[in-house]
């Protein structure tokens, strides 16, 4: 309101409200285009590559590498993830972005181009390292990009980035190497790259322009990056133990690497997660533990419900991999309704994630029902979408809370200690899962058993939440 000093004349001078943020503003816009377009070309990267990994294998001659193939990502990608929280915190996140789009371009190529098996493995452990690079990096670009307002609207939008790709990649991957060749699918993903690398060229001068080098000692990285690949040695260990230890023939060996495997990668985690997460201490070391137990109930479920629907109820490999598609479209959903800011002002991070992990054991118990034939199929799909919609709204929140509770220089190094926390836990679950049902038969009851656990993963995840702790609102006025 501004006064005039004539005495005879008041003016009233009220400002318009500032409207609310949104990623489509002009100012945002370039780089949600860029994300959002680098995380699809990654979705269906990750979707076409799974789909045609049988035919690669087989045409390369190594379809007694099939596994080694897969899995071979899984162990770069954790210790490029710890590289890359702490590339981003000192460097902050354009370069190890820059890094990531590089890797990936190489190690498409050098998939495309493969003579042998060794060659494609070797491009496969380069598009994990890629893969790490660019989640952490992307995920640091949001907090330094974007207001916080407009954080977990962008976290639902990169869920809504995998939906296309999860359902039109394996399709399309299948018909491009039918007709042109599987080498042309990961050409053409090197092609994609180019448009989303352009949208975020403004947004890597900005970061560029504004970085600051923090210098952290060489010792603590040399040791972080030493436990990383502990923890990639021993998930290496126990994804070749876990069947091996029921073959008669690799039976021992099998053993000896579950043995091994199990304390590798809790004494890496141990070093390399924040101080106090696996007591749970409130705040960032228990938002970071709690992303393993939600990754470990939602995933630990997940990877056996088309194994259970094949095997208890004779569905072909389409129907049983509904759900999966189940899972896409519902996290997305999920992820969509927790970024509307109706949400975000009337809910809190514990109310947010309470409701989270009551949905994830209210979905799962879907599938367990199905797997005593308690329920029909339809039934238990239609409550597993629960669960998705649940890890949509947890997923996100989780993420964007690390952000929230860590200042600038060390939230490459959290944002990556989450991601690694979910991976580490889902892959110890679903090791020791798929061991214990490879030791006896798939029946209903061990499957409805190793579907169960999750359940009660996620109602212990929920009896947690309250240690998140939530930030401080800003004072009144």
């Amino acid at each position: 309101m501004h006064l005039s000093n004539d005495p005879r004349r008041v003016t009233l001078s009220v400002s318009r409200p500032t409207a609310p943020a949104r990623l489509r503003d002009p100012r945002h816009l370039p780089f949600v285009i860029g994300a959002l377009a680098l995380v699809t070309l990654g979705a269906f990267e990750n979707r076409a590559t799974i789909a045609i990994l049988p035919t690669v294998t087989e045409r390369l001659d190594g379809l007694g590498l099939f596994g080694t193939a897969a899995a071979a990502p899984l162990a770069a990608s954790v210790i490029a993830m710890v590289a890359a929280g702490q590339w981003c915190d000192r460097r902050g996140p354009a370069p190890a972005l820059v890094a990531g789009m590089g890797v990936f371009a190489v190690s498409q190529l050098a998939m495309a181009a493969a003579p042998t098996i060794g060659v494609f493995i070797a491009g496969r452990l380069a598009a994990g390292v890629a893969e790490a690079l660019l989640d952490v990096a992307l995920t640091v670009m949001v907090a330094r990009m974007l207001p916080a307002a407009l954080r977990p609207a962008m976290f639902g939008a990169i869920a809504t980035a995998w939906v296309l790709p999860s359902l039109v990649g394996p399709p399309v991957a299948g018909a491009i190497a039918e007709h042109m060749g599987w080498r042309a699918v990961f050409a053409a993903a090197v092609v994609l790259m180019a448009p989303a690398a352009l949208c975020l060229a403004p947004s890597l001068r900005r970061l560029r322009s504004s970085a600051q080098d923090v210098q952290d000692a060489a010792a603590t990285d040399r040791a972080a990056i030493g436990s990383a690949v502990l923890i990639g040695i021993g998930l290496g260990a126990l994804a070749f133990g876990g069947p091996a230890a029921t073959d008669d023939t690799l039976r021992y060996a099998g053993v000896l690497a579950l043995a091994i495997g199990t304390p590798m990668v809790a004494l890496g985690a141990r070093r390399v997660l924040p101080r106090g997460t696996l007591r749970l201490r409130p705040g960032v070391p228990a938002t970071v533990a709690l992303r393993g137990v939600q990754a470990s109930a939602f995933a630990g479920a997940g990877a056996f419900i088309p194994l259970m629907l094949t095997q208890t109820h004779g569905l072909g490999a389409t129907l049983a991999g509904a759900s999966l598609t189940i899972t896409g479209l519902s996290w997305a959903a999920g992820s969509q309704l927790n970024g509307t800011g109706t949400v975000q002002r009337r809910t809190t991070t514990v109310g947010r994630m309470r409701v989270s992990f009551c949905l994830i054991a209210a979905g799962v118990t879907g599938p367990v029902l199905v797997a005593l034939d308690a329920v029909p199929v339809w039934l238990g799909l239609a409550l597993w979408a629960l669960a998705g919609t649940g890890m949509g709204i947890g997923s996100p929140t989780l993420a964007n809370h690390v952000l929230t509770l860590t200042p600038p220089d060390t939230q490459g190094r959290m944002s990556a200690a989450a991601m690694l926390s979910a991976t580490v836990a889902q892959s110890l679950y679903i090791s020791f899962a798929g061991a214990l049902l490879a030791a006896g038969a798939a029946s209903a009851a061990a499957l409805a058993t190793i579907l169960a656990v999750p359940v009660g993963l996620a109602l212990y995840g929920a009896t947690l939440v309250p240690r998140l702790v939530d930030p401080p609102l800003p004072p009144a006025g």
